[in-house]
């Protein structure tokens, strides 16, 4: 019976930290549904109406805080969220969590597919929606398509949460090879450290958008709740098919 209860115990300790990370992700994904659902009823209430003040008051704004060295470092911010760079950035992404090249070029693939999916939906939504953009004039830079939710201010979320991941997962494995040495504080401050820098460059990202006068804050707000969204619910789905031995 002891040793019945020793193995039980063993279990609970073992999957102990799976289940706050699911109940974690789950939450961040309840949290971005509500937000999402709530910001699209407002902006589909007013598509056909006036603009939402937090909007116009943002806009607004923006357009008379534009000196032109803030233009073109936002212009250079602003390039980091389209393109090749955030489908590379999914690749590294995966690449840095593996820890073997078998599990590097999966995880490379599941990354990549993982963002491709995410853009997938968010387009369907955006078209579904159909909220026109602010009025060309006071555009600072190209844009394309309709407004919500921002396409930019969605993919550097994902960018930046798929980079925090991997480089999370891959300090854990680190630690769990280092076990004991006492030397995994510095490397927990660095992965907090980067995580905040990426968090402030999506942001940045983001705010760039309304900066260069081509997204309604409301936008970037709704880009943010799907990525929030989306990214809880692949970490979801990994910690609940995949056992911790296979990550």
């Amino acid at each position: 019976m002891s040793g019945e209860t020793s193995a039980m115990e063993q279990t609970r300790s073992a999957e102990g930290p799976v289940a706050p990370r699911i109940r974690t992700a789950l939450g961040a994904v309840l949290i971005g549904v509500v937000g999402l659902l709530g910001l699209t009823a407002v902006v589909l209430t007013a598509r056909h109406g006036s603009v939402l003040p937090i909007d116009r008051a943002a806009h607004t704004w923006s357009l008379h805080h534009q000196p032109a060295a803030l233009v073109a470092l936002a212009r250079v911010v602003t390039a980091t969220g389209t393109g090749v760079f955030p489908y590379a950035a999914a690749v590294a992404a995966g690449l840095t969590a593996g820890r073997d090249i078998r599990h590097r070029l999966a995880y490379a693939a599941g990354a990549l597919a993982f963002l491709l999916l995410g853009q997938a939906l968010r387009f369907g939504l955006m078209e579904t929606i159909g909220r026109p953009r602010p009025a060309v004039g006071d555009w600072a830079t190209h844009a394309s398509g309709f407004a919500f939710p921002s396409g930019h201010a969605t993919t550097s979320a994902l960018m930046a949460g798929l980079l925090v991941a991997a480089i999370g997962h891959r300090a854990r494995l680190r630690r769990a090879r280092a076990a004991g040495s006492g030397s995994g504080s510095g490397r927990s401050i660095g992965t907090a450290a980067v995580a905040v820098l990426l968090g402030c460059w999506a942001a940045a990202v983001g705010m760039s958008r309304v900066l260069l006068g081509v997204h309604w804050v409301t936008d970037v707000v709704a880009g943010w709740l799907f990525a929030a969204v989306w990214l809880g619910l692949g970490a979801a789905l990994i910690r609940t098919a995949l056992p911790a031995h296979r990550r």
